[in-house]
């Protein structure tokens, strides 16, 4: 079992900031690719970062590129979601999630297996 708890969204003004954290626990003995999604209401959720379990690779949705950068500790069991330039598009719940039944990251909600309960971040205009 692996257990996430999303933290750090709040409300911020078009163009500034703010870094969200994904802290994992459980009974697990290593590392997975984890990745965060986001959803706003009436949509699907959409992927937004995706990291491999040593950190070396990263891939983003174009939404999203150039301004998030996704990174994570191993040390702590954290991932994290650095979000500069927020937009008001990017009003959502934000999601982190791992993938325990492969190595390689993912796009696909359908693939990753543990979810946190989300955190919302909204961005004014």
């Amino acid at each position: 079992q692996v257990q996430l708890v999303e933290s750090g969204g709040g409300l911020v003004q078009a163009g500034g900031s703010l870094r969200l954290s994904c802290a994992a626990s459980g009974r697990t003995f290593y590392n997975y690719p984890m990745a965060w999604f986001r959803q706003t209401p009436g949509k699907e959720r959409e992927f937004v970062a995706a990291i491999s379990w040593s950190g070396g690779t990263t891939y983003y949705a174009d939404s999203v590129k150039g301004r998030f950068t996704i990174s994570r500790d191993n040390a702590k069991n954290t991932v994290y979601l650095q979000m500069n330039s927020l937009k008001p598009e990017d009003t959502a719940v934000y999601y982190c999630a791992a993938r325990t039944t492969g190595w390689g990251t993912s796009r696909l909600v359908s693939e990753y297996d543990y979810w946190g309960q989300g955190t919302q971040v909204t961005v004014s205009s």
